[in-house]
């Protein structure tokens, strides 16, 4: 083997690395969801805090990722990794082994922290192991892929944890893995590339914009809850709103910002985000509304509900490992995300039609399975896109932002349709429908509304970002800009 076989082996060993890392971080964003039931029964938890096992962990991953990002950049991203692998591991072990419900809110929420710090670095190091060209193209499917379908995968897991062993093991199973990470990534990941200089924390940055992010996750996802127009929702997302405008102003005057605003004013980084807001409110449409469906209508248990999911996972995986990677090596970004993402639409569209006697291979199969090509086009464009024209020591902020956008955009989506289903079905009860019918047609409204978000998110994509002439030949490199 030569030595340059060597490097490139040992360069996609530490890529196998961060993927395994973060796709501990992306399940347990879901896998918990199945075994709640079981947990309340364990722990004593009443309707009121169960639902903080799933919003403690929301709460300070949505806040911390920014924060997460740049302390990479200004102490070394290897170590911020390893750091949040280990605490991750440490916080997992406290939940499983939890003996109350106040002790596994307290161990989700520094789960959500570790896990924001894990989720930030892990795609600036990828953007550190390969230099701009195909190789970075394919190795961005293969984690676009981890990103978006462990949340489906955190389904049947979690599913099948909870019905074999016990609901503790969702959060144990990290620990050998979480082990296995730290010994692989101390030997090798690379540094990574830290800020030249002085590295000063911005601390009222830090505070301001992660106070921020909390109290707009607060508001989103307890809206469900006590309504979009009570004031806890409304006096929550008001004082996010000035802690924003208050981060906004300091970064404007600070010597050294958390977040130089000058990122913001790059062409694609902006656009990435954006898409990721509106496709992330889409992503979730997928994941949640179709389980609820798959259960609540059709009747599934947590485990079928999870196989359900499995077709599109291998589609989104096989697509993801080489359709996407082709077409934007011969395309550029721009083509590929913008079809990726009409063929997601179409998908949550068909879903807007599944009827209360539906069938799963004719209502529910053919739009999983378009949502899992569209999926595994779009994502590796839109990583791209967020990682470009970003200078190597501002990639943990470029990498924290672009999370933070898939983050605030699923917990919006989620709670905007999760509320219109609801006051869809609160409508048709009233107006005399069965409870089915009623539970169905504010489904259908909500996958309505997702695939419009999908559909804006490829169309703002294809008008915004910087168009890129073919290169020549086919499979020729490809500067992603």
């Amino acid at each position: 083997m030569t030595d340059v076989e060597r490097s490139n082996k040992a360069k996609w060993l530490a890529f196998m690395t961060l993927c395994l890392g973060d796709l501990m971080i992306v399940l347990d964003s879901t896998v918990v969801n199945v075994a709640l039931p079981s947990i309340r029964e364990h722990l004593g938890f009443s309707e009121a805090g169960l639902v903080w096992v799933v919003n403690a962990y929301l709460l300070t991953f949505g806040g911390f990722l920014l924060l997460g990002g740049r302390l990479a950049d200004l102490y070394g991203q290897r170590k911020l990794f390893l750091i949040g692998v280990i605490a991750f591991t440490v916080a997992s072990a406290a939940c499983g082994l939890a003996p109350s419900p106040v002790v596994l809110i307290v161990a989700r929420a520094l789960q959500g922290i570790a896990g924001a710090v894990v989720s930030a670095v892990a795609l600036s190091l990828i953007m550190q192991l390969f230099p701009e060209g195909p190789q970075r193209v394919r190795a961005m499917g293969y984690f676009g892929f981890v990103m978006s379908g462990g949340g489906s995968l955190g389904v049947l897991l979690g599913g099948l944890i909870t019905n074999l062993l016990d609901w503790r093991w969702i959060f144990l199973i990290n620990l050998p893995v979480g082990v296995l990470v730290v010994v692989l990534a101390s030997r090798l990941l690379p540094a990574g590339v830290r800020v030249q200089g002085e590295r000063r924390l911005d601390i009222a940055g830090a505070m301001t914009v992660t106070g921020s992010l909390m109290l707009a996750v607060w508001g989103i996802v307890g809206a469900e809850q006590v309504g979009w127009t009570s004031a806890q929702t409304l006096v929550s997302l008001a004082v996010a709103l000035a802690l924003l405008a208050a981060f906004l102003l300091i970064e404007s005057r600070v010597k050294a910002p958390l977040m130089p605003l000058r990122i913001l004013a790059l062409r694609n980084v902006a656009a990435a985000n954006v898409v990721g807001v509106l496709w992330a409110a889409g992503m979730f449409a997928w994941f949640f509304l179709s389980a609820l469906y798959l259960q609540l209508i059709l009747g599934y248990s947590p485990l079928q509900v999870g196989l359900a999911f499995l077709p599109a996972n291998l589609i989104m995986g096989a697509f993801s490992y080489s359709l996407s990677a082709k077409t934007v090596n011969r395309f550029g970004i721009r083509g590929p995300m913008a079809t990726g993402l009409g063929i997601a639409a179409v998908g949550l569209g068909l879903l807007s039609f599944a009827p209360v006697n539906g069938v799963f291979l004719i209502h529910v199969l053919p739009a999983m399975l378009l949502l899992g090509v569209g999926a595994g086009m779009a994502f590796n464009p839109v990583l791209l896109a967020a990682m470009s024209d970003v200078a190597p020591e501002e990639a943990g902020l470029a990498s924290g932002l672009v999370n933070t956008a898939f983050m605030m955009g699923g917990a919006l989506g989620l709670a905007v349709l999760a509320s219109v289903a609801a006051g869809t079905t609160h409508d048709l009860t009233a107006a005399g429908a069965d409870a089915k019918t009623a539970l169905n047609g504010g489904y259908r409204l909500a996958f309505l509304i997702g695939a419009l978000c999908a559909g804006s998110a490829g169309l703002i994509g294809f008008l915004w970002l910087k168009p890129k002439a073919a290169p020549e030949g086919a499979g020729a490199p490809v500067a992603v800009h």
